[in-house]
Formats: C-alpha cells, structure tokens, sequence
C-alpha cells in the first residue's frame, strides 16, 4: 500500500486498551489488584484506577488543576476520534486507520499502558504479572493481521530476571520485535547502571530492539513534575526531555559500547534538539572522558549513528536543519494515533509536505524503521 510512491512504516502508533484488559487476561492470582481502565465523556480517557476506585500512577491533587478533558483541540479530538472509540478501539478500527493514512505495518505502543508499570502498589511479581497480561492481550489484538500489526511488548523494570523471561517470550512466543520501557526509569537505577545489563544481553541475543516512550501526566521523580499543574508547559519538556536523558545514559554511559548489537530508539519526543545534544555528548567526551566514560573508544555521537533511531513529528517543520546537520538515516516516522497531539488523519500528509528530499522522506517512511526492527 504505497502512498504517493512511499511505503510506510510507522515506528510507533498506539492502541486504546480496553478498560477491561487487566481483568480478563492478568493471571487470576492477581485479579483482584488488577487495574481498570477509567471511562468518561473523554473518548480518550487515559486513565486507570485500583479496584478501590483510587487512581492508578497518580497523587491525587485538585481536579481543577488537573483536568485535560477541556479546550479547543480537546473538543476536536472527541470529534476525530469519536467513531473510532464508539467502535471500541478493535483491530479493524486500528487496520482501518493506517489504511487512511497509507501505512504498511505499524508497530503498536500502548496508552494506558504507559502507565501501567508507575504505581507504587506495584511488587515485582505483581508487575511481572501486568506485563504478562497485556502482552497476551496485544498478541491476541494483533492476530487479526500480522503481517500488518506488530507488537511491541511490555516488561517490568523491578525484576531483571522477569524482564529477561518475558522478553524471550515476545520475541520467541509471541513474534513482537521489540520491548518498550518509559525513558524515565521507575527504579533506584540510571540506565547505564550495571543492574540493566541482563536485558541488553538478552536483546542482543533475541535481535529485538528497546524503544523508549515517555509519558507525560505520570513517571516517578519525572522533569515534567515541576511544572504541574500547567498541563501545556508539562507536555513541551516532559517527553522530550526525559528521552534526551536517557539518550545520554545509552550514548555517553557506555550501554551501546558494551553492547554493539543492540539497538534503541527514543520515540514521540521530536528530533531537532538531536543535532545540539550530540554535540554536547561529544564534547563532554572530550574533555571528561578519560575520567568518567573510559569504556568509550568512540565519541558518543558515533554510537548514536551506529545504533539508534529517533522520531520525527509529522509537522516538524525545523527538522529538516537535522537531516542537514546529521543527515535522515537516524529518523523514524510515527503518526502518533490516537494521541492528543497527533495530525491524524492527516499525519502522513503533514509529512510528506515537510522540506525534505524524496531519498530522505523514503529512508524516514520505511527504510530507517524497517532496519530498527530487523524486519
């Protein structure tokens, strides 16, 4: 399905879980602590909620301060996505999607999902088993087209041990191509940190990839906390900021150094703060290296090239000082449906409309991502 001469690969387009996903496929052990999904007149609603109705990764604070569900682009999101949520998210919604945007394959991120692993009711067990759960549920969404759907899995950061298990099984039951983790970590442990090296062992072993995704409205200890309860200033600087930190821990911290095969991608941040960022990586390099990155026989800006992918926004309109700085061959595309801030159903048309030449619009589209995910 080419669009406009493009095959099309989106790198990170979402799902809207049912509110029920916990409670029907988490292991009955658990059931009775298994979250819910909240439902409002928001046909977005993000949220989730213990069986004792409080809220699921939240403090509770003012709902004055705290609302999202208002506003004009609120408003035209309940319009764009109405039919789509009054259908109940399924697959055919999600297939019927990427048919009107002309994509190929997507790879699936979740939305409530993101939030599923921040809550501090969570024990390594019990997170092992909300992984385990929505990645069956994601198996099963995906069957209506495989070729097509492809997940990306869920794992649990408060275990190793756990998070090695289940990616083994999405890479070798479950056929997803990578895990995803929040870019800010939710345990005692920067990610350069030795208590990560397990998984990158074992993704390098399984050939999956690691996308990082941030979200805005949770996260423990996250950047974007200062600015609450301003829900506009929170959503320009908590993403971005969180995946350049983690960015830095992977290329200046030694993670790609020790491990050469694997392969990350930091999604739904933008991309043209890159050029600087690396930069400043390598500069640091330099003048502090010997001391405090002597594992690093490469400025961290070669381990980004050789190893990562970042996203490019539809309607990035300055990302093209990127690609001429850096060139396209480290960007990834995403429609970011059905997110507040996405262009769908025009995402891909934004895009094409961007200053870019066709050779850097097809590695973006397919070529970038298509590599990424080993596909």
């Amino acid at each position: 399905m080419a669009k406009n001469g493009f095959k099309i690969i989106d790198s990170d387009m979402h799902v809207m879980e049912p509110p029920d996903l916990w409670e029907k496929y988490i292991d009955k052990k658990y059931r009775d602590r298994a979250p819910r999904g909240v439902t409002s007149k928001n046909v977005r609603d993000l949220r989730m909620a213990h069986p004792d109705g409080s809220e699921w990764a939240r403090t509770p604070t003012a709902p004055s301060q705290t609302d999202t569900a208002r506003g004009r682009n609120f408003e035209e999101k309940q319009v764009t996505f109405g039919n789509d949520a009054a259908r109940g998210w399924t697959s055919e919604v999600q297939l019927e999607a990427m048919d009107h945007e002309g994509l190929d394959i997507a790879v699936l991120y979740p939305t409530r999902g993101l939030r599923a692993m921040v809550d501090e009711r969570l024990d390594p067990p019990f997170a092992a088993a909300v992984a385990r759960a929505y990645n069956d549920w994601m198996y099963d969404f995906c069957q209506r087209d495989p070729k097509r759907l492809i997940g990306a899995g869920m794992i649990s950061p408060y275990s190793m041990e756990d998070a090695v298990s289940e990616a083994r099984r999405c890479g070798e039951q479950l056929g997803f191509r990578a895990i995803f983790m929040r870019a800010n970590p939710l345990v005692d442990h920067q990610w350069q940190s030795e208590y990560y090296e397990p998984l990158w062992d074992a993704l390098e072993a399984l050939n999956m990839s690691i996308g990082f995704h941030e979200s805005t409205n949770t996260g423990r200890n996250q950047i974007g906390e200062r600015l609450n309860p301003n829900f506009m200033l929170r959503r320009v600087f908590a993403q971005p900021l969180e995946q350049m930190l983690a960015l830095g821990c992977f290329c200046g911290g030694g993670v790609l150094a020790r491990h050469p095969k694997l392969r990350a991608a930091f999604l739904e941040a933008n991309c043209s703060w890159l050029p600087w960022l690396l930069w400043r990586l390598d500069e640091a390099w330099e003048l502090d290296g010997d001391v405090f990155a002597p594992q690093l026989n490469n400025k961290p800006s070669d381990y980004f090239r050789r190893q990562c992918v970042v996203s490019i926004e539809p309607d990035e309109v300055v990302a093209n000082s990127v690609v001429e700085q850096f060139g396209s061959g480290n960007l990834v595309f995403s429609t970011d449906y059905p997110h507040v801030d996405s262009r769908y159903p025009e995402a891909v048309n934004y895009f094409l409309r961007l200053p870019l030449n066709e050779e850097d619009k097809r590695k973006i589209l397919w070529d970038n991502c298509a590599a990424y995910y080993a596909m």
